[in-house]
């Protein structure tokens, strides 16, 4: 009893004090459940009295004590002066391989009895969003400027070499080959923008399979065939998945597109549909150079390449994966890649089937391969 008696002196001078100190103010405690950020209230001697249940899935909280050192360091000033402080703070992941994660704080005293209330608001999303835009912004200028540099000083050389025709046709040439790119560029990012601002398909409806195939392959033939590189299209025919035509036109043209830049002359591109379940798999297929598989989680990323040389060679934007990727979502579907290096790429297309499930019309039948039309 002795020991008990010291300890009870120890902490709190009597037993009115010890309930004030460890009661909240009438309200705080209904107002706490509702905030959608982390919320702690300390007492007087650093002791968590209430912490959300996010304050504790984000590690801050175990128990009835504050993890973060940072955020005691900051209650114990408030409690000192009794200013509120707001700060920025990293916590480290409490599991193993979990990344840092960001918050905003807000700490301020709680009634008059050296409570402390810690608010912490995660913005480790908000960063992350930052930094695409900075990356972006950055990215898109550097890609306008090199197509707008060539013009600029193909022009000035044109100028200069006006009496000499043969150089002026050479480098016109070259001017129509930079204008193209600058074209391309700006149509990729408008179509870019357009996905990402999640706008919905302005008129969706059944789209047939096959017919946005043979569309985007009808598309792809001229570079194929400089390249002499035979486009096959096959599979499943009749299907149909429910949103934009021209969309997924464009999304598959990028993949085959794709597929014939990194592929070596004198090989073939296949282009296949087949039902799966409440979706319609596209699946394009090339015998190209494969991508690493350190690189197959970025390569979906804008102006992303896994070689920047020969993608600026074929006059790729850095662009076209980008584009699938927000493509297949904005229909509710999702792409994926398989690549070995040295032995090709297969990207594919899942989306949802119109109906719900992928049936084949009554006229469709199963085929085999057909070789595109060059």
């Amino acid at each position: 009893m002795a020991v008990r008696n010291h300890f009870d002196h120890r902490r709190v001078p009597d037993a009115t004090s010890e309930s004030e100190a460890t009661a909240l103010p009438n309200g705080v405690a209904s107002v706490l459940a509702v905030l959608p950020s982390s919320a702690v209230v300390l007492d007087r001697e650093d002791r968590v009295l209430r912490a959300s249940s996010a304050a504790r899935a984000f590690g801050l909280v175990k128990g009835d004590r504050m993890m973060a050192a940072e955020l005691l360091a900051l209650a114990r000033q408030v409690r000192r002066d009794g200013e509120i402080r707001e700060s920025e703070i990293e916590v480290a992941g409490h599991k193993f391989g979990q990344e840092a994660t960001l918050f905003a704080v807000r700490v301020a005293p709680l009634g008059s009895h050296g409570q402390v209330l810690v608010l912490a608001e995660d913005q480790t999303e908000r960063r992350r969003v930052e930094a695409v835009r900075r990356d972006f912004v950055a990215n898109v200028s550097h890609e306008l400027k090199t197509p707008v540099g060539a013009l600029s000083l193909l022009a000035e050389t044109i100028q200069d070499a006006a009496d000499d025709p043969e150089a002026v046709t050479r480098f016109a040439g070259r001017m129509q080959h930079e204008a193209a790119r600058l074209n391309y560029l700006v149509q990729d990012l408008i179509t870019l923008s357009r996905i990402q601002g999640g706008e919905p398909i302005p008129t969706p409806g059944p789209v047939p399979v096959d017919e946005v195939m043979h569309e985007a392959v009808d598309r792809c033939n001229t570079k194929a065939a400089a390249k002499d590189i035979t486009l096959v299209a096959g599979g499943t025919e009749g299907l149909r998945v429910w949103g934009d035509d021209e969309l997924l036109v464009t999304a598959l043209r990028n993949l085959i597109d794709n597929a014939v830049a990194y592929s070596p002359e004198h090989t073939r591109v296949v282009v296949s549909a087949r039902p799966a379940g409440e979706s319609v798999e596209i699946s394009v297929s090339d015998q190209g150079i494969g991508i690493p598989e350190s690189a197959q989680e970025r390569i979906f990323e804008r102006f992303f390449r896994v070689d920047a040389a020969r993608s600026r060679a074929t006059g790729g934007t850095g662009l076209g994966l980008a584009i699938v990727k927000h493509v297949s979502v904005a229909h509710g579907g999702e792409v994926a890649v398989w690549s070995k290096e040295g032995s090709g790429s297969t990207f594919t297309l899942r989306l949802p089937a119109f109906g719900g499930t992928a049936v084949t019309e009554p006229h469709s039948t199963t085929t085999t391969p057909l070789e595109a039309a060059k």
